[in-house]
């Protein structure tokens, strides 16, 4: 035990010189790095240690012999922890990649890095030979001489490659040629400028983050077994019966060939009577399938990507401005198919139905109408943004207006109203308006003006001139308060001084003025409230809370930072709320919140002031009652439920709450019934039970005092009640449910429209990323599936949307493909962008624009597709043998944790630094590296077409699309369409602007394989990662808990179906608790 201690001194003794000796040597210039140090230095800080090491020797390292123990004090454990945190390192232990010498790689990827190891950990790859896809000849491959010996590589040796490749080999036709004897007219690899953000290796160590391995999973061979056997039998399931069958296909196939002669017949007639081009061929008009079903991922349910490409059109049809979208939409509208084109998306697309409904055609028809008279509608406040991710969008930055591919002068930004002293004056909250609403409105009346409030995004360019215009704003909305006492008790605080705010550099945001309005008004309620605190130390808490919230109002420095003082007013405001005599005070119902729920914070309220639901010396509870029917939302209800509790003395809270809750249900069905969602054959039952919520309660005399008064119920009424518990809780219907903004009224219904379909007008790369998958799916037979089950849970766990904030479908199958290729050992899938051959220097521009640089991004990879199913078939290109179900449970624990994994040399998904990369070699990028680190707000201006004019007849429903005119030029003419005029007018037309704001998210960040700056997870919100990350930590707790005997879960139980079953239990609750226990 000496010899452990005194060797554990002697190295707290070395450590504390090097501190000193570090302090000491402060403001001298620090030893250079070298240059194959894996991590960077960082200067040891001993500011923070206080006084613990003012006893420490001098460094042993600065003379030939240690100087002595100086006698100390050891520590205690607070003080050790301060210490490690000081001399803690960042250390990095997951498998770094060598550093290779690159004398002949291409500019634009690090071609064929590959390193290899096995799964009892890493080991230098013997010398091997490597044969080409596409060669007969084997070439040596040079053995990885210059790997550090700390480099622990991924994968095994396998057939299809064997280490990094050799020097420049004329003969190898995977090395890019740098020889200076090329033609002039040679095309080279892609400049630096496509890639300019491939990295060199897996990670830069010199922001490489802490990392705590935690304690490794430790799994039994008999547990690995039943894992894997678990998802094996469940894969085996779902994709025997996900899998889309060929007569859907063939259907499918069908509709795309009928629309496709439609676009090409009238984007010829548009080319040949507007732009005079008598030679234009309409079979050059495509309509080319792209997504899930021309990958090979596609399920039953699979919707069709096609995308329109128009290669001899003068403008080309995703072209800003360019008329084609809205023609083709038209001439779909003309022969009966259900087509509306949406513009506020990422990148135009029309949305085609098959069969629509009269009435969505109907309103199809008028929403056309309407945009051809020029009448457009804003997106309301809450409208949800649509998302769609086929194409990329030049990255902006915050409150930059740029146009996308366009030409001409910039729009001005919006200028701040010179004079908007007059238009303040609109800002003021009516009598009967709520702080929250007057605040919507004020938020609106803000971006009319011209201005923004103040955010994190736009912080940075908020100017002197928007500072001032957002002071006197704030001012106004104060000012525009109904109640004047409130108004007045504000003003009078440091922090809405008018000279301050008007002369000073003191600046302030409407919603801290919001949160401030609201606290006071907290305030100005508990100065007045009825019910004192349960006890003298919640009363004292409280008055301490009170105080602090005042003393804020007046910080000297609030102007400073204004959205740290917001901070500081949310958390102040919060624990004014948590006031429990505050809290019984405000008691009020909000909109769309059930009876159940609202009497459930009545109760946590009345028990948290030391009340009890009991008459008998309870001066608490007359006053919740008062509170709790007071706030009850709907005059009518409230009405009705305080008659009931003046006729019916004493009464209980249950009792008050009883009544409200028949009430409320009485006029959720009444509502229902208004808007005709009921079968006629129920209606009469439902009429019956409205009756009876509304009729009288009864006093029972039942021994259980909860039920004191309920509804009640005669047997000749028992199938009524059977009826009403099959139709269900109204109040879970569309008329009382808030709108729900990411659905309107022209929304295709799921099923019973025929063939479901988005065409896109800029498809290019998502054409090449279509291709990409494809080529991935035929790599190992087990890639398919693998997909298809991910995809499916995802879908029942219902975090498969991403115009509500969670993941595409796109994104689950790019995280499952990186998992194949860079995670799984040995790996299932290459690296087909790494194995991308060069390219042939005798291309034409358009071969280049299909195979190696479109739209000016870098779309190389290994796109033989016949060469990769034989190597495929002849098991050439892995050695991975796992089963389904192993690498299924393997993709579960890597996206579920972030310690080290217990079947292979790799740690989890870290999902708040690694960007996912499948170019990269390695897989993985820092979200530092790429900048993508805090969300930012954007503002595309975008060049729309103006109402077009028709250039020729429509084509009636039953008309074929290839066939001239009817004689004598009768038209045919849908219903609810204007007849085509014979020629348009010559001369440019007009173009409009459209501006739009979109949010870039990097909460989960995956890199597209061609569009680096584009991230796949953009549309993911903080609930949506939130959702995402529980649903991968449960199906892992699931998975971890086979075989042991245990209740299991259902891996991929719907959650739409589980929470119909709750709301059908909770209804039958309500019932139950309405009419009392039956005898």
């Amino acid at each position: 035990m000496e010899a452990i201690q005194s060797g554990r001194d002697g190295l707290e003794g070395r450590l504390r010189g090097l501190i000193l000796t570090n302090a000491e040597a402060e403001g001298v210039a620090a030893i250079p790095k070298q240059e194959n140090t894996p991590h960077t230095f960082q200067p040891l800080e001993v500011r923070d240690l206080g006084g613990l090491l003012d006893q420490a020797p001098p460094s042993s390292m600065s003379g030939n012999h240690p100087a002595p123990k100086a006698p100390r004090k050891r520590p205690n454990q607070a003080q050790r922890r301060q210490m490690s945190t000081q001399l803690s390192i960042p250390v990095d232990p997951r498998p770094q990649p060598p550093q290779f010498a690159r004398p002949h790689a291409s500019p634009g990827y690090p071609h064929q890095q590959y390193a290899v190891a096995n799964q009892h950990g890493a080991q230098r790859p013997s010398p091997g030979h490597y044969r080409a896809p596409s060669q007969g000849a084997a070439f040596p491959a040079s053995p990885l001489a210059d790997m550090p010996p700390a480099a622990q590589p991924r994968h095994q040796p396998s057939q299809s490659y064997h280490g990094q490749v050799p020097p420049a080999d004329r003969r190898e036709w995977r090395q890019p040629s740098q020889q200076g004897g090329e033609p002039r007219g040679a095309y080279q690899s892609p400049p630096v400028a496509l890639d300019a953000n491939a990295p060199r290796n897996m990670r830069h160590n010199n922001h490489a983050p802490l990392y705590n391995p935690g304690r490794q999973y430790q799994v039994r061979p008999e547990d690995l077994k039943a894992q894997s056997d678990l998802l094996e039998g469940l894969c085996n399931t779902i994709i025997a019966d996900a899998e889309i069958e060929p007569a859907d296909i063939m259907e499918k196939e069908n509709f795309r060939a009928r629309i496709e002669r439609v676009a090409q017949s009238a984007i010829a007639r548009y080319e040949v009577e507007q732009n005079g081009l008598h030679g234009f061929p309409p079979e050059s008009v495509q309509l080319r399938c792209f997504g899930s079903l021309s990958s090979g991922f596609a399920t039953k349910a699979a919707d069709m990507d096609l995308g329109l490409l128009s290669p001899c059109s003068p403008v080309q049809p995703d072209a800003p401005g360019s008329p084609i979208p809205r023609l083709v939409e038209k001439a779909f509208l003309e022969i009966g198919v259900g087509a509306r084109l949406l513009t506020r998306t990422r990148v135009p697309i029309i949305k085609i139905c098959e069969k629509p409904p009269a009435q969505l055609r109907a309103d199809l028809l008028e929403e056309r109408a309407k945009w051809e008279k020029g009448v457009t509608e804003e997106p309301g406040e809450d409208a949800a943004p649509e998302e769609h991710d086929a194409i990329p969008m030049d990255e902006i930055q915050p409150h930059d207006y740029r146009e996308h591919e366009s030409r001409g002068p910039l729009p001005e930004p919006r200028q701040i109203d010179p004079n908007p002293e007059k238009k303040f004056r609109a800002l003021k909250q009516g009598e009967n308006k709520t702080l929250a609403s007057y605040y919507s409105a004020a938020k609106s009346l803000l971006r009319k003006l011209g201005g923004h409030d103040l955010t994190n995004s736009n912080f940075s360019t908020f100017n002197k001139d928007d500072f001032r215009f957002l002071n006197e704003f704030c001012l106004a909305f104060v000012d525009g308060l109904a109640d004047h006492t409130l108004r007045d008790r504000l003003l009078r605080y440091q922090s809405l001084s008018k000279y301050d705010l008007t002369e000073n550099q003191n600046h302030r945001s409407l919603l801290g003025v919001y949160m401030q309005a609201e606290g006071e008004q907290m305030v100005m309620i508990w100065e007045s409230r009825q019910l004192p605190e349960r006890a003298k130390q919640q009363e004292q808490l409280a008055q301490t809370t009170i105080n602090f919230w005042k003393d804020l109002q007046n910080k000297p420095s609030y102007g400073s930072d204004p959205l740290g003082y917001n901070k500081e007013l949310g958390a102040a405001w919060e624990h004014l709320r948590r006031i429990p005599s505050l809290q019984v005070t405000l008691l009020s119902q909000k909109e769309y919140e059930s009876a159940a729920v609202y009497h459930s914070r009545a109760i946590k309220a009345m028990i948290d002031l030391g009340g009890h639901d009991s008459p008998q010396e309870n001066p608490v509870l007359p006053i919740v009652i008062q509170h709790y029917i007071q706030g009850i939302m709907g005059e009518d209800i409230r009405r009705q439920v305080q008659e009931f509790a003046r006729t019916h003395q004493p009464l209980t809270l249950r009792a008050v709450a009883r009544r409200h809750k028949s009430l409320q249900l009485a006029h959720d069905f009444e509502r229902c019934l208004r808007k005709g969602l009921y079968p006629e054959s129920s209606v009469p039952y439902i009429r019956s039970y409205v009756d009876l919520l509304r009729g009288p309660m009864a006093e029972t005399m039942s021994t259980n005092p909860h039920f004191d008064y309920v509804v009640p119920l005669t047997p000749d009424l028992d199938s009524v009640l059977s009826q009403i518990r099959l139709l269900g809780d109204p109040s879970k219907m569309a008329p009382n449910q808030p709108r729900d903004p990411y659905r309107d009224r022209l929304e295709f219904p799921k099923s019973g429209v025929g063939v479901q379909c988005d065409i896109n007008f800029s498809a290019h790369l998502a054409l090449q990323n279509t291709l990409l998958l494809r080529c991935y799916a035929y790599s190992d037979p087990r890639v398919r599936p693998l997909v298809l089950f991910v995809k499916h849970w995802a879908k029942v766990r219902q975090i498969n949307t991403p115009y509500r904030g969670t993941l595409s479908s796109y994104g689950y199958v790019l995280m499952m493909l990186h998992y194949l290729v860079n995670v799984a050992q040995p790996f299932v899938c290459p690296n087909l962008q790494q194995l991308a051959p060069p390219a042939d220097p005798n291309l034409t521009p358009e071969q280049i624009e299909e195979t190696v640089s479109c739209k000016g991004r870098n779309i190389q990879f290994w796109r033989d597709e016949a060469a990769i199913q034989h190597l495929a078939r002849e098991n050439a290109l892995n050695q991975n043998r796992d089963s389904i179900g192993h690498l299924l449970r393997g993709f579960f624990e890597y996206y579920a944790q972030n310690y080290q994994m217990s079947t292979v040399q790799s740690r989890g998904f870290d999902w708040g630094r690694d960007v996912l990369s499948l170019r990269t070699y390695g897989g993985l990028l820092s979200k530092q590296e790429k900048g993508w680190t805090g969300a930012k707000t954007v503002i595309e201006v975008k060049r729309i077409a103006p109402p077009p004019v028709s250039i020729g007849p429509p084509l009636g429903p039953n008309q074929d699309p290839s066939s001239p005119p009817a004689a004598g030029g009768q038209q045919v003419v849908s219903p609810g369409l204007e007849p085509s005029v014979s020629s348009p007018p010559a001369g440019p037309q007009h173009v409009a602007r459209e501006v739009k704001e979109v949010r870039h998210r990097y909460l989960f960040a995956i890199e597209d394989p061609f569009e680096l700056e584009h991230n796949v997870a953009r549309t993911v919100t903080h609930n949506g990662i939130v959702a995402i990350r529980d649903e991968f930590r449960r199906a892992w707790r699931i998975i971890r808990n086979a075989g042991k005997g245990q209740p299991q879960e259902d891996l991929l139980e719907d959650v739409a179906e589980a929470e119909l079953r709750q709301e059908r239990e909770q209804f039958s609750q309500l019932l139950d608790e309405l009419h009392g226990p039956r005898v």
